[in-house]
């Protein structure tokens, strides 16, 4: 008799509904939100490439100028991103919704004028403004880690995208001091010829423990939807995240302090976790369903081909010191314009594609022609794109190599219309009307 079955529990397949209800109405948004004003930051970023391209080529990477302009890339670009992503994964792939929606408004509110502040005041030597804008970036900062923080504490999955998310959130945090202590020395000097070390300790916790610990954590989940790679495991991504967390602060000491054995030790921790994480999408690359590469992932093995030369730069770079600067600076473009930038473009495209349909034409769907998602941009930009900042890159690189401004100004404006056609492509993805007959974008 039916009777006599027992009743299923309710709160087992009740519990994913209120997590999508809140994520469509709340976090998508906010995500979103992120995504398009990182894009901006990217188009600023570029522009002041341009105008600091004489500095990187003379090697002067600790110019207020060039730190101001670093800022534009690594806060504004970067960290925007990375938050995004954190608003659209957290609640989705670790069931984890955002603790506070309100507080992550908040955040989100105050961190893109308090940024676009801060790079102006370190750019220009300005007290008030750096002053300003620092604090109004610690708060959004400190905001976001605490409130991140509290939701992937409750979150049900707990892979390497969670550990990567963690520890990358406990890296933010130590990037957010030794970059409060490098503001304060601009006005005061109070860390006189230790400047240089703690510049370089805190620009390697922000590029190595806080961006590539995400895109290593992240990436284990989005390279093997995005190539379609069935049956690899995490095992060198597990790898990755536990040598770069283990050599990031070993490193970050030894360059503050000033001490050969700890710095290269650390640097060989780094550079066996970058080492991984290439060897473990080199695994996802080779097991892919999908053999022909989307332009989204050619950006992104593009950024990869950029991570092994930055590999190869940085212990050169460590080795000569401050004897050679511009190979100090060649090392920092290569990393932070070639591998970080031009691989986190590659996944942008697809996230920010899916998320404009999510919010905008899901309910179009079963009423008529709806777009897919890769239709709402052009593949044939994204090329185009691609061969404006890969190249502008190398541009930019061989101009810092051979102290030749020119070329270097040459390479920063390549960068600059490519990150120009991915601004006008997310205007496209926008405004374009649900029909996917009218207002066509082309895609080959």
């Amino acid at each position: 008799m039916t009777t006599a079955a027992p009743p299923s529990p309710a709160p087992a397949p009740a519990r994913p509904l209120p997590l999508a209800s809140a994520t469509v109405h709340s976090t998508l948004p906010l995500a979103a939100r992120y995504f398009a004003v990182s894009a901006a930051f990217l188009v600023a970023g570029s522009v002041g490439l341009v105008w600091i391209a004489p500095y990187l080529a003379a090697g002067l990477f600790p110019a207020p100028q060039v730190a101001g302009v670093t800022h534009l890339f690594t806060l504004g670009w970067l960290t925007l991103t990375i938050f995004g992503a954190m608003a659209q994964i957290s609640p989705m792939a670790l069931g984890a919704p955002v603790r506070s929606v309100r507080w992550a408004h908040v955040a989100f509110w105050l961190l893109p004028p308090s940024i676009a502040l801060f790079a102006y005041g370190v750019a220009t030597s300005s007290m008030n403004a750096t002053s300003i804008g620092v604090g109004g970036v610690a708060v959004g900062i400190a905001l976001n880690v605490g409130n991140f923080g509290a939701s992937l504490a409750r979150a049900r999955t707990r892979d390497v995208t969670w550990a990567g998310l963690v520890i990358g959130l406990a890296f933010l945090a130590s990037t957010l001091v030794l970059g409060m202590v490098l503001a304060h020395n601009l006005h005061y000097g109070s860390l006189a010829a230790a400047r240089a070390r703690v510049l370089s300790a805190h620009l390697h916790v922000a590029i190595v423990g806080w961006v590539l610990v995400v895109i290593v954590g992240v990436s284990n989940r989005m390279l093997p939807m995005f190539l379609i790679a069935r049956g690899a495991t995490a095992t060198w991504s597990r790898r990755s995240v536990a040598l770069l967390t283990a050599g990031v602060p070993v490193l970050a000491f030894g360059l503050a302090d000033g001490w050969p054995a700890v710095t290269w030790t650390g640097a060989a921790l780094v550079e066996a976790g970058v080492c991984a994480f290439l060897w473990q999408a080199w695994t996802f690359i080779r097991i892919r369903t999908r053999r022909a590469l989307d332009s989204g992932m050619r950006f992104a093995a593009a950024g990869l081909a950029y991570l092994i030369v930055a590999a190869v730069l940085g212990p050169l770079a460590l080795v000569y010191g401050a004897a050679a600067p511009r190979l100090a600076t060649a090392y920092v473009a290569t990393a932070l314009l070639g591998a970080l930038t031009l691989y986190v473009v590659g996944h942008y495209y697809r996230v920010a594609s899916m998320l404009v349909w999510s919010l905008r034409f899901a309910g179009h769907a079963g009423r008529g022609p709806v777009r897919a998602a890769t239709d709402l941009y052009s593949a044939r930009l994204v090329h185009v794109q691609l061969a404006c900042m890969a190249g502008g890159v190398a541009l930019v690189v061989a101009g810092i190599g051979a102290a030749s401004p020119a070329l270097a100004r040459a390479g920063a404006s390549a960068v600059l219309a490519g990150s120009l056609v991915m601004a006008y492509q997310l205007i496209r993805m926008r405004w374009n009307p649900p029909g996917s007959h009218s207002n066509p974008v082309p895609h080959p």
